[in-house]
């Protein structure tokens, strides 16, 4: 019992870390009257199930490594965290991170296709980091995965609603801005170190 509460546990630090700048994105969206509600939440939901399907499968087709050698997949988030461990130290340019969320979110708008398919082709789009953790992460627990998948779905909804309240709540807004992202690197690192303490078995 003590051991899924701790999967739990990860899962969500490994979502709320992937996943900040969604929020925003979302806020953005939700913001627009020409969006509706429905389409975000459907198109965010569609958008974090490719992500996870596509893990999952790349995760699946490692099993045929011998072991020790999948936990090698935690150099990726371990990589991507000290590739973005400078951001703690530097300033947030909160212009620039404004105005590609207002650029994201006119390319919705001016998507021919419907606005839950654009959404979440967004979502898809900001996906390089979830690929890159989720993956190893997958791969290293293959038993959990369905436990993942089904945190993934409730924290997906829960980040449509914050993402909405947040349209109405600026000053919270601007904090999450500056500091949030800053828990990412942290995140990646300490998830690809404890990926790859399962690498151990390949020295003995």
């Amino acid at each position: 019992m003590l051991e899924i509460f701790a999967q739990c546990g990860v899962a969500i630090v490994v979502f709320v870390s992937t996943n900040i700048d969604d929020i925003f994105l979302l806020a953005a969206f939700f913001a627009d009257k020409k969006l509706k509600a429905r389409s975000i939440v459907l198109g965010q939901c569609l958008g974090i199930a490719g992500l996870v399907a596509a893990s999952t499968v790349v995760a699946w087709l490692a099993i045929a490594l011998p072991e020790g050698w999948i936990s090698l997949l935690g150099l990726l988030p371990l990589y991507l965290g000290l590739s973005q461990i400078k951001s703690l130290w530097a300033d947030a340019d909160d212009a620039e991170e404004e105005a590609e969320i207002q650029l994201q979110e006119h390319a919705v708008e001016r998507s021919v296709g419907s606005q839950m398919v654009a959404v979440a082709g967004v979502t898809l789009a900001n996906g390089g980091d979830n690929l890159g953790v989720y993956i190893p992460m997958f791969a290293n627990s293959l038993s959990s995965i369905p436990l993942f998948i089904a945190v993934f779905a409730v924290m997906t909804l829960l980040w449509c609603l914050l993402g909405y309240v947040l349209v109405n709540n600026r000053v919270f807004g601007h904090l999450i801005r500056k500091y949030g992202h800053k828990i990412l690197p942290i995140v990646l690192t300490l998830l690809g170190l404890d990926i790859l303490s399962g690498a151990l078995v390949l020295l003995n």
